[in-house]
């Protein structure tokens, strides 16, 4: 079942979902409405807008670390969307498609130990704690830390979020672990873990929120981080403002267009502002990422937009450039040569380029992260190529 909501139907569905719950047999929780006014004071655009959501949302109650095995117990954070049954609903199980392989209707079912799936059920941070230092009150903020199966959690381990080309692990849900499939929306080379597609979004506004409410101590993370989160530091840059890495930026803000936000994000943000008193802006109003990020969005919109001709015929090399050129090998006559910034920035634009034989070459090119994009008779194909 995927998940189509308009914003007019998220909003019927927040006040639908919530006179269930009222109704519900299962443990209950007051649902809020977004209270009024709760925005008032974002009203700027791009990283201002940001910082005006922070400071709105970073004031919350810390719970402790043992109070997550309570919010899980709660009505929004149970199955009512695919079986109905109220069993746990975990994204690494989870089968939208058809019966799940198997349950947790316990809280006698928490980790534990395990050999395998379908054991026990523990605390999944999807931003790991080794990139914070198990520092509260991060470690303890339910919109990032979700219950999961422990097993499939410590296949997961602390990679970074992609998709994987080549699997050397999957749940039964379908999520995978392997090596990334570097494309047009990531350059990463390593191992990354990939929750099934009716997640992803869900887990793109889950790293909108942390990198929004936690904004001021972001840089401090990536900077202190130890040898034990190098992998999860591949989806960060160092910044307050932008905060991500130029690919993970671009696959967060798609994962966050394909997937939209479901019935099932919206009940738990109601209960975790009644449970910690903030929310999460990107699901209360997803046009707010591409008011913060919108060269990046821009640069996503292109790239989902333009019809592509044969990827495998077109070879770009070396890449990384360590000697500021780079090759472009096709049986293709390109039409026009684009290489653009990270920002959407138009650096240089070759119309009818001249080539040796099947190669085309750049020369001169200035360190730096682009897109080189690729035209032949009306079709596209777009490469990320790095210039040392």
């Amino acid at each position: 079942m995927k998940k189509l909501y308009t914003l007019a139907i998220l909003f019927t569905a927040t006040i639908g979902f919530s006179q269930n719950v009222a109704n519900s047999t299962e443990s209950t929780q007051e649902i809020q409405a977004i209270p009024a006014g709760y925005y008032n004071a974002a009203t700027g655009t791009g990283y201002a807008l940001k910082t005006q959501l922070h400071n709105i949302i970073k004031n919350h109650t810390d719970n402790g670390y043992g109070g997550l095995w309570g919010i899980y117990t709660q009505t929004a954070f149970r199955d009512n969307y695919y079986e109905n049954d109220g069993s746990l609903l975990d994204i690494y199980s989870e089968k939208p498609s058809g019966p799940d392989n198997y349950q947790y209707t316990s809280t006698s079912q928490q980790c534990g130990n395990y050999s395998g799936e379908g054991q026990c059920y523990n605390r999944e941070h999807l931003i790991a704690q080794s990139y914070f230092n198990e520092a509260s009150p991060m470690k303890n903020d339910p919109f990032h830390v979700v219950a999961t199966d422990g097993s499939v959690n410590g296949a997961r381990g602390n990679f970074p979020f992609g998709v994987v080309g080549t699997a050397n692990y999957t749940s039964s849900n379908g999520s995978k672990r392997g090596s990334n499939l570097v494309n047009s929306f990531s350059n990463f080379s390593g191992t990354v873990f990939e929750p099934i597609d009716e997640f992803k979004g869900d887990v793109a506004r889950t790293f909108f929120y942390f990198a929004t409410c936690y904004q001021d101590k972001m840089a401090g993370f990536y900077t202190a981080s130890n040898v034990a989160s190098t992998q999860v530091k591949a989806m960060f840059d160092g910044s307050a403002d932008k905060v991500f890495s130029d690919g993970f930026i671009l696959l967060m803000i798609k994962w966050h267009k394909q997937d939209p936000v479901s019935a099932k994000e919206i009940a738990q943000n109601d209960a975790i502002y009644t449970y910690q008193g903030n929310r999460n802006p990107f699901i209360d109003n997803p046009g707010y990422v591409c008011q913060i990020w919108s060269a990046q969005c821009a640069t996503v919109d292109s790239l989902l937009s333009t019809p592509s001709f044969d990827f495998a015929s077109v070879a770009v090399y070396p890449n990384p450039s360590n000697n500021h050129r780079i090759n472009i090998d096709t049986e293709v006559v390109l039409d026009e040569i684009e290489l653009i910034n990270i920002n959407g920035q138009l650096m240089q634009q070759i119309k009818n380029p001249s080539s040796t034989g099947n190669t085309y070459s750049l020369e001169n090119l200035p360190s730096g992260f682009y897109f080189l994009k690729l035209t032949s008779d009306n079709q596209s194909t777009t490469r990320k190529v790095i210039i040392n």
